[in-house]
């Protein structure tokens, strides 16, 4: 009897561990209702907006009304874990180091930036005139310096805390300039696109839950949850957002 527990013993000690399962989520956030028009922040051609030569070149489209017109797909949706239970081994460091935050067409690009704390952030400026960057964070330190015209080179900004709601971000030469940072210690977050999809991927099996928030309208879901299943990408049926909720 001895020797039979001793040899299961043994067994227990070269036999790998047993591996969670992991899965996938893709979904689509839509408006309900018909797409409207959404006038933009600053006109075509506006001569009396400061650096009018740059930043009304081209019509400032409003970051937080983006709607597919086909669609009806809704822009900048923020699907993301405030905790992890577990990450998957392949992405407990991120696979890129830095992320691009641009200025563009006196716009930020991307508006909704979701960063991982082990990440840098590189404060980009491809247009012909000055912007500057100013972070207002609840826990990492704030930010506020100046971008020069052009400066494809950047300047770097860490943010080493995670924070439970998104940062704003605000450009005070262009005070229509308006984007926001998701700062995460995990993998498990994402932006919807331009037709309002997201994909999650390798999450722990099991019911997982999400926080969806919008620039515009704030939260969408406080407590999203969703159904991971091992080896499987589950998709969500389309989430409808009522127009009412992006009216100030």
């Amino acid at each position: 009897m001895k020797q039979l527990i001793t040899s299961f013993a043994l067994l227990a000690m070269i036999s790998p561990a047993f591996a969670d399962g992991w899965g996938h989520i893709e979904g689509q956030f839509v408006l309900d209702g018909a797409v409207p028009d959404v006038p933009p922040l600053v006109k075509k051609g506006d001569a009396t907006v400061k650096d009018a030569e740059v930043c009304a070149a081209e019509a400032v489209p409003n970051d937080g009304m983006l709607f597919d017109k086909e669609t009806g797909g809704i822009a900048n949706v923020v699907i993301y874990m405030r905790k992890a239970p577990s990450v998957h081994p392949d992405l407990k460091t991120p696979a890129e180091k830095e992320v691009v935050f641009d200025q563009k067409n006196c716009r930020f690009i991307p508006n909704t930036l979701v960063i991982n704390n082990k990440q840098t952030v590189v404060c980009k400026n491809s247009d012909g005139a000055s912007h500057n960057v100013h972070t207002n964070p609840f826990v990492n330190t704030p930010a506020n310096f100046l971008v020069s015209a052009n400066d494809t080179k950047g300047v770097e900004v860490k943010m080493p805390v995670p924070e439970s709601l998104p940062v704003k971000v605000v450009c005070d030469i262009h005070p229509w300039m308006l984007g926001w940072w998701v700062v995460v210690d995990h993998p498990y977050a994402a932006v919807t696109d331009a037709q309002g999809k997201f994909k999650i991927e390798n999450l722990p099996e099991g019911e997982m839950e999400f926080r969806v928030w919008h620039p515009k309208t704030g939260y969408i879901e406080r407590k999203w949850k969703v159904s991971v299943k091992d080896g499987e990408t589950t998709t969500v049926k389309p989430v409808k957002v009522s127009l009412s909720d992006f009216k100030d």
